[in-house]
């Protein structure tokens, strides 16, 4: 899955941030914004990349941001974030939402992203990544899939406009 690249694994990216939703993390109807969520799995989403190429990354963009249920007030947040695919100068980085519930530790997903990041160089220009990534089972095999689906349908999006 990777040329003459040293490998790293998906597990090598995990990167795993835990939030308590505070009111400045609430919306009109009471409800974690969406605005903010968005922040927090960006934030996953770089520190996750920039642990698979060892330098600076920037989003190039959101591919899917799907939001399944609200979280509320003093609610636990997880967000858990790993590479998935790796191009040349960009990577896929899916990130997975849940609240946690405090006297279980029972996690319910309340979101589901993919990301495109870019490895830059220190001038702010895209750079190739070092490492390739190296999938050890069969969930990894099908995401490194999906990913390949999911670039080409970028790829064909982008070629009407979008």
């Amino acid at each position: 899955m990777a040329e003459n690249r040293k490998l790293k694994k998906c597990s090598d990216s995990l990167t795993e941030i835990t939030k308590l939703l505070h009111y400045r993390d609430i919306n009109g109807q009471d409800r974690l914004f969406g605005g903010r969520l968005m922040e927090w799995i960006d934030e996953a989403a770089g520190v996750a990349a920039m642990r698979h190429c060892g330098g600076n990354c920037v989003t190039l963009m959101v591919d899917s941001l799907k939001f399944k249920k609200g979280a509320y007030i003093n609610d636990i947040v997880v967000l858990i974030a790993k590479v998935t695919y790796v191009g040349n100068t960009s990577m896929e980085v899916r990130v997975d939402t849940y609240a946690e519930e405090k006297s279980t530790g029972t996690r319910t997903a309340i979101n589901h992203a993919y990301l495109t990041l870019v490895h830059i160089d220190d001038n702010g220009k895209p750079a190739p990544i070092q490492y390739g990534l190296m999938t050890e089972t069969l969930n990894e095999r099908a995401e490194w899939e999906g990913a390949k689906k999911r670039i080409a349908i970028r790829k064909q999006r982008s070629m009407e406009g979008f």
